[in-house]
């Protein structure tokens, strides 16, 4: 018997998404599940696009809907975030699948499916993230960079496999844990202390809580979903970020600089000794400590990663 399925959406001015994202819901294979959305802060009509659109799919999923408005300290991704999800926790018995995304993302018909079938009570499985193909003639120059960025990431993937391999996430794996595909059990969930209340990179510390409170990552290829190109997003320094660096990039003629292999690989190198010596949780602190790697090299294009993941 498979456990109960919620969709947990922080949503703020997500009136041009969210319609988009409740209809790739819709279309699951899985159909019988809960969506907790939060609307948190919006000056749009977030919350009347995702119910209309809800009606309109003449879905079996149930909406959970609630507005926010947070006081201004609190009203970013960390506080939004964290409101659907403990939405969902509350909905589900403790061996309950949450499952987080965000309002952007446009999540294939067997997205729901495949996390359930990598999914375990003490699994943290992260989504891989591509960019919408629908959007592809708007920013190709976003496209091609980013299908370099996936090159380099594959040949560090690769080294990291060959120096310090992880058991349960063994390859072909991708890297990617962000809030826009995450899923874990409601149990390991409450034991993680929840989202942390943070104003970008909740995913990533809800993702280190939950592996210091026993949990494992894993990276299935299987797993993945769509995100939007744009270029203004809903919290700072997050994928938007991204995407405008890409287009300053690709229309000024330069190549994003990066962290060379080497340094890669003596990071690997430093967490197999670090870990051994301290275990998992010191770990994830000593690491969070160490100072940001040097941007050394420029991007390599797809030939020359594919080389560096090779040797």
């Amino acid at each position: 018997m498979r456990p109960p399925v919620c969709i947990c959406i922080p949503a703020r001015n997500e009136a041009e998404h969210i319609g988009r994202l409740i209809e790739a819901l819709a279309q699951q294979t899985v159909q019988t599940f809960a969506v907790a959305i939060c609307v948190n802060n919006s000056s749009d009509a977030t919350h009347a696009k995702a119910v209309k659109a809800t009606l309109r799919s003449n879905t079996r999923f149930a909406l959970h809907i609630v507005q926010r408005v947070f006081e201004p300290e609190f009203a970013h991704a960390g506080s939004a975030r964290r409101a659907a999800m403990d939405m969902g926790a509350d909905l589900l018995p403790p061996d309950g699948l949450l499952l987080s995304t965000d309002a952007d993302c446009r999540p294939p018909a067997d997205w729901i499916e495949t996390n359930l079938a990598h999914f375990s009570a003490e699994r943290i499985i992260g989504g891989r993230i591509e960019l919408d193909e629908l959007e592809a003639d708007i920013a190709p120059a976003i496209f091609m960079l980013r299908r370099r960025f996936d090159a380099y990431w594959q040949a560090v993937r690769a080294i990291e496999d060959t120096i310090d391999p992880v058991a349960w996430d063994m390859p072909p794996r991708h890297g990617d844990h962000t809030g826009a595909s995450l899923a874990l059990s409601v149990d390991l969930y409450r034991r993680a202390g929840g989202v942390p209340l943070l104003p970008t990179g909740e995913d990533r510390a809800l993702v280190e809580a939950a592996i210091k409170a026993g949990g494992k990552l894993v990276h299935p290829n299987a797993v993945w979903t769509r995100a939007s190109s744009r270029t203004a997003g809903r919290a700072n320094g997050g994928m938007a970020a991204d995407m405008q660096r890409w287009i300053d990039c690709a229309a000024s003629g330069d190549i994003p600089m990066v962290p060379a292999f080497s340094q890669w690989a003596e990071r690997a190198r430093w967490r197999l000794r670090t870990r051994a010596k301290m275990g998992v949780a010191a770990c994830l602190e000593a690491e969070r400590a160490l100072p940001p790697m040097a941007c050394d090299i420029p991007l390599p294009d797809m030939a020359e990663a594919e080389m560096a993941g090779v040797q």
